[in-house]
């Protein structure tokens, strides 16, 4: 599993930071605020992004996609609990993987493989069969939402 720690912390920022999101590191074994499913994961708190070194990537990237893909009222208001409905859900599975590409020594086949350890579901058991097979609806979304190009490149662009 790859983690939020000071190695992968110079891609990280900068790639947040196109989304007008601040990486906030957490010293080890701090309370991190804004966590949803507790430590280590990921909080947020409208566009402060919290980790530490023992963040999962796929969790800093899944709470990031959450405030990429909501509305802008809904990001004003963010506060731990991302919320949204099932199509944004799956948006926001799918963005997180196209991102992983923008994370040296990451990519997508290793984000799926970690969201399979840390226990996300799909239809088809497995990240990489959904995305794959089962995802189109979610790219279809992003695509609505102006959040992705035709050939899955990000468009660096919030939610309007």
């Amino acid at each position: 599993m790859f983690f939020c720690d000071f190695d992968h912390k110079p891609a990280l920022e900068p790639l947040l930071a196109r989304y007008f999101l601040q990486l906030n590191w957490v010293k080890d074994n701090a309370t991190i605020p804004g966590t949803w499913f507790g430590e280590p994961e990921a909080g947020i708190i409208k566009n402060q992004l919290y980790v530490r070194q023992d963040t999962p990537i796929h969790s800093a990237l899944h709470e990031s996609c959450h405030y990429i893909c909501m509305d802008a009222v809904r990001r004003s208001a963010l506060d731990t609990d991302a919320a949204g409905g099932y199509d944004e859900e799956n948006g926001v599975c799918y963005l997180q993987i196209l991102l992983a590409d923008y994370l040296p020594d990451m990519g997508q086949k290793a984000m799926m493989a970690d969201m399979d350890e840390w226990g996300y579901t799909f239809r088809l058991g497995s990240a990489k069969r959904w995305f794959e097979e089962d995802a189109e609806d979610a790219r279809q979304w992003l695509l609505k939402h102006c959040l992705i190009n035709n050939d899955n490149t990000p468009t660096w662009k919030l939610r309007q």
